[in-house]
Formats: C-alpha cells, structure tokens, sequence
C-alpha cells in the first residue's frame, strides 16, 4: 500500500529553493529545478557571469525559462478549502466512512458491527453526503421561492403604502376643498344675516331720527314762544293787552307743546332670532350643498296608458280613458306609474316634485330591473322605494311594514335626494327653499341603475286629477304649484 503524505508534508516538499517558500508563479528551468519567477529575476540580477541553478550548479539560460504549468495547478489545489486533520472514530481510531440514520452521528465500520450502533441502519459518507447535498440544494431552492414570494409581499405591501398615501393625499386635498367651500357658504350666510341685522338696524334707526328731528323742531318753537312771552310781561298794561291781542291764539300755541303721552318706544326686534341662528345656517347651508336639482325628463314609454305627459315630458295626470300604446316591457299596465328616461347608478343626486293639493300620490326611485306588469309591488324588497299620500290624510312610507310619517302641515313639494354609494334615500319637505325638513330615509345596499317614479294613483272619478310636475332645471326655489286641470 502507497504510504499516504499529508498536506504539512507536502507543503515541505514544494518549498522555493532560494525563499523557502511556497512556490508563486513556478518556472522550471533547464536542469529540471523550480523557483518562483521574482526569485528567478532576482538571481539573474546578482549574477555577473552565466547563469546557475542554485541547486545542481548547472549553467542554465534564465530567460527562456517557462512555467510550471503542473507544479502551480498542485499548488493551487493545496489552497482550497480542506479538513486540516483525518476525521477519524475516537474510539477505534479508523476513518469515518459510515453514517447511523437512526443516531444521526458518523461512525466507523467497527462501530456498526461491534459497538453501540449494532443494528442500527447505516449509509457509506458519501452515499449521505450526495443526499444531503440534493437535500441542502432543494432547501436553498426551496429559499429563493420563499424569497422571491417574499419579494412580491414587499412589493405589494410597499405599492400599497404607496397607494393608501396618495389616496390619502387626494381625499385630503377633497377635505380642504370642501371644507374652503363650506367657509365660503359660512360666510355668505354670515353677510346676509350681519345685512339683515344692519338693514334692520338702520330702519329703525331712521325713524327714530325722523322722530327726533320733529320733537327738536317742536322744542325750538316752544322755546321761541316762551321768549317772546315773556318779552311781553315786561310791557304796560295797555301795550300788554294791544300786542297780546296780535299773537298767536291759544289753541295754535298748544299745537307747539307736544302732548303727554306720546311717545312710543321702538324695539330691536330682528326677523333671525339669535337662540336660532345655528338652526336656521345650518338648514340654509344644507340646501346649498345638496346637489344642483337634476333636469329630469318622464319617459313616454314608460307611462301606464292612463297617464298623460305635458310640458316636455316634466307634468303628467291620469286621464279617463286609456290611450292607445304598444304593449313593451318596459310600460307600466297595471299602476299608474311612469318613470323618468335617466337613472342612476352612482352619486349623490337631487330632484323635486310638485304635488300640490293631489289627495293620493307616490313617488321615489325604482330598480330598472323591477317588473312593470300587473300590480307593482311597493316594498324594498322588490327593489321599489316609495312615500306617498293617502285619502289626502296619512303619509306614509312603503317599507316593511308600513311607518306613518308626521309631518307639519300638507306639503306642496317633494324633495328627493339620493346617495347611492352611501345606500341613502331621504325624502323633504320642500316648500321652503331654506327650510328643508326632513321625512323619511330608507337606507338599503343599492345595486344596478335607478329611476325615478312618479305614482299618479287613480283619478277617482276626477277628484285626484290633479298632476304631478317635475322640477325645471332652474334652480332650487319655488316652482308654481300645479293647478286643477279640466277634464
């Protein structure tokens, strides 16, 4: 058996004759011999005569000495990583070539046969070594796809930050614009309320001075009067008694003293009282913000053939006798209805309806999807929102069940106002541009297009022929009411 050399060993033997040194760059000389090339240089600098090799004394030519191609690529191998000593067993000193799968601890051969590993199941090192290899290389494979996973999560998450920022910045940016326009309408109410008072003020003022300015006149001519008669008491009898005569009678020199009781105080007593000032902004300012009044239109062929459409498709009332229409989906055949030809699918939306004295009408939005045939089914359920008057006595809204609305007096008008993100139908009573008061509101998850509807109800023999009419796209004040229309 080959005697086995360590690495110590080995690393002697490739010792630089001249530095003693591991070989750096070996180059071989003639003769067989090898040193490093900066030894080489260094030799043939110190050298006068020829050349020769420090070793055999054999005269040599340095420069035409190559490399040591196979003497380096050893070196080289020497400088890779390596066990610096044999792992061997402790307890009998032989190589560990063996691996116990069920102690998880390398052996030798002798510890699978003799010692505390008998009948344990045992590997060759290197059979374990490739396993765990395909083992350390599926985990790091494993890793990367953790990793990369893990890259995509920072992504997202750092997109996310990214967008919930300029979201944020955004909806800021809305707050701010909002919040300036609100102060603007703040203030606008503030000018008007502070003229109003100022208005007020200098009315009451001006008549007052008118007041003040005639009881100083009057003043002046008593105080007049009073000098002149006292002048004549000064006088004789006989010239006394001639210039009284010459004077002013007594009755007109009792029209210049002011009479007793008179006076009349005027108090401040301005239209806005201050315990309300908050309420009534806050109603004027509601108004405001709600959406411009939409221009709705009713659709023809929508209309019940009761129904009869005026004005541009803005007024309608039930008729006496049907008109002649094409039976489409799309038409009412059994309720009165009709709805308008735009619907809504999102945003905050505002429209009102004139219902002046009508003693039974409905109205609110309906689903585009509801079916328009036979009895229409008034309840959220069926995707349809109503309130409505009832024999000219109960308001009620038609959710389930039924809730009867109070309301101070009968109103004229009807506000509708929509938010169909925030899932809201809410009901005014618009008779008072800036006194809005709410009804009712339905709160729902809305889906799909909605439409508004209009519910004429029955004519009833002409006692609820009355029409309905949709606001113009003027602007928010009064619309003249609708009047009785000869049938």
């Amino acid at each position: 058996m080959a005697r086995q050399v360590n690495v110590l060993e080995l690393e002697d033997r490739l010792q630089c004759p001249i530095c003693l040194e591991v070989f750096r760059e070996p180059q071989i000389l003639q003769c067989g011999h090898s040193y490093c090339k900066d030894c080489l240089v260094s030799l043939s600098h110190h050298m006068d005569a020829e050349l020769r090799c420090p070793v055999c004394r054999q005269a040599v030519d340095g420069s035409s000495s190559p490399p040591n191609v196979s003497l380096a690529l050893v070196i080289e191998a020497l400088r890779l990583p390596r066990d610096l000593e044999p792992q061997v067993c402790a307890h009998h000193r032989n190589p560990l070539s063996l691996f116990c799968e069920k102690d998880q601890e390398l052996i030798c051969g002798l510890c699978g046969l003799l010692g505390s590993h008998q009948h344990h199941r045992v590997t060759p090192v290197s059979t374990v070594h490739s396993r765990m290899k395909e083992e350390l290389a599926t985990v790091i494979s494993e890793l990367k796809q953790e990793q990369r996973k893990m890259d995509e999560h920072i992504a997202k998450l750092v997109n996310n930050r990214t967008r919930i920022v300029n979201e944020s910045d955004v909806f800021s940016w809305v707050i701010r614009r909002e919040f300036q326009e609100l102060h603007h309408l703040v203030d606008e109410e503030k000018a008007r309320c502070l003229e109003g008072v100022e208005g007020h003020t200098r009315g009451l003022v001006a008549s007052l001075d008118m007041q003040l300015e005639q009881a100083q006149g009057t003043r002046e001519r008593l105080v007049r009067a009073e000098h002149v008669l006292e002048q004549f008491s000064d006088e004789s009898r006989h010239e006394f008694i001639r210039k009284y005569h010459s004077m002013a009678s007594r009755a007109e020199l009792q029209q210049i003293r002011p009479l007793e009781g008179a006076f009349s105080p005027i108090s401040f007593k301005p239209a806005l009282h201050q315990a309300d000032i908050k309420l009534t902004v806050w109603k004027r300012l509601f108004r405001k913000v709600l959406p411009a009044p939409e221009p709705l239109k009713l659709d023809p062929a929508t209309a019940h053939p009761l129904l009869e459409l005026s004005k541009g498709n803005t007024v309608v009332q039930c008729g006496l006798l049907a008109q002649r229409c094409a039976s489409q989906p799309e038409r009412f055949d059994y309720s009165t209805c009709v709805l308008t030809s735009r619907g809504f699918s999102c945003g905050r939306h505002y429209w009102e309806v004139a219902v002046g004295s009508k003693s039974d009408w409905r109205l609110g939005v309906i689903k585009g999807t509801t079916s328009r045939k036979g009895k229409l089914n008034k309840s959220p359920e069926h995707g349809v929102w109503l309130i409505g008057l009832k024999e000219g006595r109960v308001y009620e809204a038609f959710s389930c069940p039924r809730v009867l609305l109070p309301t101070a007096g009968r109103p004229h008008r009807i506000g509708v106002y929509l938010h169909y993100e925030q899932g809201e139908l809410t009901f005014f009573d618009a008779d008072r541009p800036d006194d809005l008061r709410p009804l009712y509101t339905f709160q729902a998850d809305f889906q799909g297009k909605l439409y508004p509807i209009l519910d004429t109800c029955w004519h009833e023999r002409g006692s609820n022929s009355l029409p309905m009419v949709l606001s113009p796209p003027s602007g928010p004040g009064h619309l003249p009411l609708p009047q009785p229309t000869k049938m």
